[in-house]
Order: structure tokens, then sequence, then C-alpha cells
């Protein structure tokens, strides 16, 4: 896997333009259209949807913050896309639109578009456009449907004192900071962005895709190793005991109003963060938990030829860890890493046919989810680092534990809780069949020759 920096044509709004490379007169435009922007956006009331570039100015498509879900709650006609379907289409990606397409929406949405009068006409150039495209975002609502996000939560930290409450946060806010000069060092730039929880962080990577998530995973690892070592340095309580979460899937992207802007910085809310929360209220402390998604493609050393399907929560870590190496050589505390390596618990051991053990996490609402035990370990010169919770740590409870059966192993799930494991589908249990059965059958000829 090769290390890259942040900086792609996948970034989201948050990533600063080169404003260096935009002439004096494009700049002008951009300063009269944040001003008009500011004013129909009038403190929140109204959100920018779209826009279209015209030979006077250009075009936009405003809406009352309550339109969207008003709008979403009505059928499609005539057998129309689905309305909350359009909606996360239309605010997902890019919202410069053809002329013809940008009036087609304000039709759909049977709304008047607005007009922006700028001095001089706007350039078609990317970095331009790249300008308008970060000042409408912080205008209105955006849609990803696949980032990878982390939850960094710290246990029982309504029971310490507020002075060593914000001497935890402080010093959580630190390892953010050195993982990401420690992945710059690399040649890894993690484009991170966070919001407080109160008691920890949601942070994600403002770069979008497959590599981005990979990114953002060894951030996850770092951020960890970080915590720990810094932990068994401290005195008191001073350094947090966290325990983290990662997970693939949507949300929206929004700027709040603060006083008369909207805020710099974005908040994110969606399926990816609620499972988030859900994971890491029953998980353990120094836990890390890895939610159990489908993300749309794959790392790769070298860009795909082809198209790739969709890849497990399990593929991708493993992924992950074979890119690792590309880390050897981050120091802690002066000492120098000679090799990382994750797993999964339960995936892998001698045969390395083992299927990762699925973890049923049942919140206080009832409803269920699934996830995994992430293990990692760090090796220096002089000794192994190991972190996140051992399977072997993990408390039994009877009361809710069910048998993990995978092929050639049996064993009794160790459980907490409201955590428990999640037996491996009937289909899932014939395709690991058939694969022993096809790995016997090629091996047959060659013991009988």
């Amino acid at each position: 896997m090769t290390a890259r920096t942040g900086e792609s044509a996948g970034m989201t709004s948050g990533t600063a333009t080169d404003h260096r490379t935009i002439s004096i007169s494009q700049r002008g435009n951009l300063k009269a259209l944040e001003s008009a922007l500011r004013k129909q956006w009038r403190l929140g009331q109204n959100i920018v949807l779209c826009w279209s570039a015209d030979e006077r100015g250009i075009l936009v498509i405003f809406v009352p913050h309550y339109f969207l879900g008003n709008f979403c709650a009505r059928p499609g006609v005539d057998g129309a896309q689905d309305n909350e379907a359009f909606v996360r289409e239309l605010i997902s990606g890019s919202r410069c639109k053809p002329r013809e397409e940008f009036f087609d929406i304000a039709n759909r949405l049977d709304i008047a578009p607005g007009f922006i009068r700028l001095d001089t006409p706007l350039a078609d150039d990317p970095a331009v456009v790249s300008a308008v495209e970060q000042l409408i975002k912080r205008y209105g609502l955006s849609y990803v449907s696949d980032r990878a996000v982390l939850l960094f939560d710290i246990a029982e930290f309504s029971l310490f004192t507020p002075f060593e409450q914000a001497s935890q946060l402080n010093s959580l806010s630190y390892s953010l900071n050195s993982a990401y000069n420690k992945l710059l060092a690399k040649g890894i730039e993690v484009h991170f962005s966070r919001t407080t929880t109160g008691d920890g962080y949601y942070v994600w990577n403002r770069a979008l895709g497959a590599q981005a998530n990979c990114d953002l995973f060894f951030f996850l690892l770092l951020v960890v190793a970080d915590n720990a070592v810094a932990r068994r340095a401290s005195h008191g309580n001073t350094v947090p005991v966290i325990r983290a979460a990662y997970h693939v899937g949507s949300h929206y992207e929004l700027y709040q109003a603060e006083g008369v802007n909207p805020t710099v910085h974005s908040y994110i809310v969606g399926d990816v963060t609620i499972e988030l929360a859900r994971m890491a209220e029953k998980a353990q402390p120094q836990q890390v938990l890895v939610g159990h998604f489908e993300t749309a493609s794959q790392c790769a050393p070298e860009p795909a030829t082809e198209p790739s399907g969709p890849v497990s929560a399990p593929d991708f870590i493993e992924q992950c860890n074979d890119g690792l190496s590309a880390l050897q050589g981050i120091q802690f505390a002066g000492k120098t890493v000679e090799r990382l390596h994750c797993r999964l618990s339960g995936a892998g051991g001698d045969d390395d046919r083992r299927v990762a053990r699925r973890l049923l996490i049942t919140d206080k609402h009832g409803l269920s989810r699934q996830a995994y035990n992430l293990e990692f370990t760090i090796e220096f010169e002089d000794r192994t680092l190991t972190l996140g919770l051992p399977e072997s740590a993990l408390p039994d409870d009877s009361r809710t534990a069910a048998p993990d059966t995978t092929i050639g192993n049996e064993h009794t799930a160790a459980v907490v809780p409201g955590l428990t494991i999640d037996e491996p589908t009937l289909q899932e249990q014939v395709e690991e069949l058939a694969s022993l059965l096809q790995d016997r059958f090629e091996r047959e000829p060659q013991e009988s020759n």
C-alpha cells in the first residue's frame, strides 16, 4: 500500500483553496459571492442546495431550512425517483450543475432560482470552481454516503474533577495532533476534523475514498498508542483511559450558525455517528471496536484497473494491516517502531481460516448492531506494546453467551452484558465449508503423487 497525502480530488469542503492561483478579479468575485450568500442565508434560516454558472454571475437555489424535511416526506410524482433519494443525490458531491439540469432541479423542487450578479464573469478554472464549491457548502447541507469516522470516548469521565476532565481532554487532543504529525512524517496527510462529544471526540478525514478511510485507520492506531504511552508515563488522572470505535457509513455534514457567520468547521450527524455512539456505549475501557460495514472500494498499492465490489470490514482491516509497514520507523517516547500488526478477534489462527468473531451489541433502546473487537501490537527493539482488549480479557457472561462456531474450531464466546457473539449465518458457514473443500480438493492430487 503506497503512502499518499490527503490532497486528492476527493476532498470535501473544509480544505482551503490556494487563493494564490486565483486572479485578483476572481478574488473580488468570491468576496462578492460570499457577501451575497451570507445575506440570503439569514443566520441559518435558508440553505443553498446547488448552483450554476451564468455569463453575468451565478444561479443558486435557496430553500428554507425546514423545506427538505417536508419535501422528503412527500412521495415522488408519476413514478419519479423517491424524494429523499433525490435530495441525497442532490447534496452529494459537486453542487455545480449544468444549466439544463439546474432548472430541472428547480422545477422538481418547485422553487424559483435566485441570481447573484458578479462584476466579471466567473472563470471556468478548477481553483475558482473549487473555491465557489467550498462557499456553497458552507451555507448548505451535504450528504456523504461512505466515510470512515472515529469516536474516542474517555472512560469514567464524569467521576473526575473539572480540572482533571480538562486535563484529560487536552491530553487526548494532543494525541490526535501527535498522530497527525507522525503520519505526515511518513507522507500520509490526514486532513482530520473533529467535534467534541463532551467526554471525547468524533474524528473524520475530510478527504473521501478508500485510501482516506485506510489513512484514518492508521490514525486511530497511532492515537491509541500515543495515549497508552502517555498514560504509562503520567501521574494522577491527567491522561485518560479511552475506548475507541471505527466505522464506515453515511452522514450529513453542516456548518452551524455562530453569530452572523457560519462556522469554519463542519459538524456531522447520521447513521455512522449513531452506530459509533451505540458501540462506544457498550465498549470496555481500552477496548477498540470496529463496526460491521461494507465500504464501496478497497485500498490497493496501485489504482484498480476494474471496479471492485463492496469490501467487508474484516477484509478492509486485513488490507490496512498489509499497509502497516509504511509506519515502520515512527517513534514513541524516543523508541523506534520496528513492526505493527493488527487483527480482529477470532480471525486467523494456525490454518488462517477462522472467521472474525462478530459481537452483537444491544443498546438501551433494544436495537442491535454488530461489531468486531480489534487487537494490535507495536514492536520496538526491546519490548512489544499490546493495545486494544485481548479476546481473553473479555468478561464471560453465561446468560448472554452464544456459541460462535467456525470450521474445525468450536469455542464459546466471551462476552459482556449487552455485548454478545453473533452466530455466523447459514450462507457464511456454507461458503466457508465450500472454501475448505476446494482447498482440500486441490491438495489431494499433489498428495497422491
